[in-house]
């Protein structure tokens, strides 16, 4: 009974603190943030060679996602001086924080693959019995 009302203690909290979580999750919980920040993490990469590490990243996908996480500290964008110009990218210590919670997470979806996939076939199943039977 006790992890119960914990786990009510932690929700209560959790959806009274909503407004400024939110915000926050809102910016690394998109599309492509995480696996943007994955490949920066070991080391500071360009752009292209970022797009090519993210198969099926729009060029304007990246761009704007790399501005985004920019101008929230995650990562820093330096010119460097070659010709052609050059811009480098790479992950501050913020960014860098969110390397366990994202290899956590990494780590769940590899774990949970084959359950996720089959629980939205068996929903699909039965939403198709659903159907049919409300037809």
């Amino acid at each position: 009974m006790a992890v119960d009302t914990d786990l009510e203690a932690l929700s209560c909290k959790a959806m009274m603190d909503v407004p400024r979580i939110r915000p926050v999750l809102d910016k690394i919980a998109d599309k492509w943030t995480i696996l943007i920040l994955t490949v920066l993490c070991p080391q500071p990469a360009r752009f292209n060679a970022i797009k090519r590490r993210l198969d099926g990243i729009t060029h304007k996908s990246l761009a704007d996602a790399l501005k985004r996480l920019e101008r929230h500290g995650l990562i820093t964008r330096t010119v460097l001086p070659t010709s052609p110009i050059g811009v480098e990218y790479t992950i501050t210590p913020l960014g860098h924080s969110l390397r366990e919670p994202f290899e956590a997470l990494c780590s769940w979806a590899l774990a949970h693959e084959r359950a996720f996939a089959d629980a939205a076939v068996a929903y699909d199943r039965s939403s198709e019995c659903v159907d049919v039977t409300t037809s």
